[in-house]
């Protein structure tokens, strides 16, 4: 971690929605999300708000011997966003706590405010990481 890893870091992310990105592209072996809307899926806009956070920390980080994983997600989804619309994400790291990382979030699709609330990751070395998973999936074997 670099020494300028600390609150008051701000990211805006852009990302147009595209079809992929809807409910029924969720889980595609989930017979019920196939019948539901053609909007922006709760658990894709998850991943987009991670995503613009790793995008905040990467140039205050070892990268990618170092990087981020969540380890806490409280948000909202308050409006549907249909596909082709562009979607805005800030995130601003408020919060550093050793490797513990705590963000505000907000996202807005143009019309509406779809989603805010807080995030918090933690900064790992991806090769111990990798190891510690490895000598997991090992036990499960």
């Amino acid at each position: 971690m670099k020494e300028t890893l600390k609150p008051g870091i701000r990211y805006e992310h852009k990302f147009t929605v595209p079809l992929s990105k809807t409910v029924p592209a969720l889980y595609p072996e989930a017979q019920e999300f196939q019948v539901m809307p053609e909007v922006f899926a709760t658990g894709f806009m998850v991943g987009l708000l991670e995503w613009t956070c790793i995008k905040a920390v990467i140039p205050h980080i070892d990268w990618p011997q170092e990087q981020t994983v969540g380890i806490h997600i409280d948000v909202s989804h308050e409006a549907a966003t249909p596909p082709g619309l562009e979607i805005t994400v800030v995130a601003e790291l408020t919060g550093v706590k050793g490797k513990k990382l705590v963000f505000n979030l907000e996202a807005h699709d143009g019309v509406d405010l779809i989603s805010k609330g807080k995030h918090v990751r933690f900064v790992i070395n991806k090769e111990r990481f990798d190891s510690k998973l490895s000598k997991k999936q090992n036990k499960n074997n």
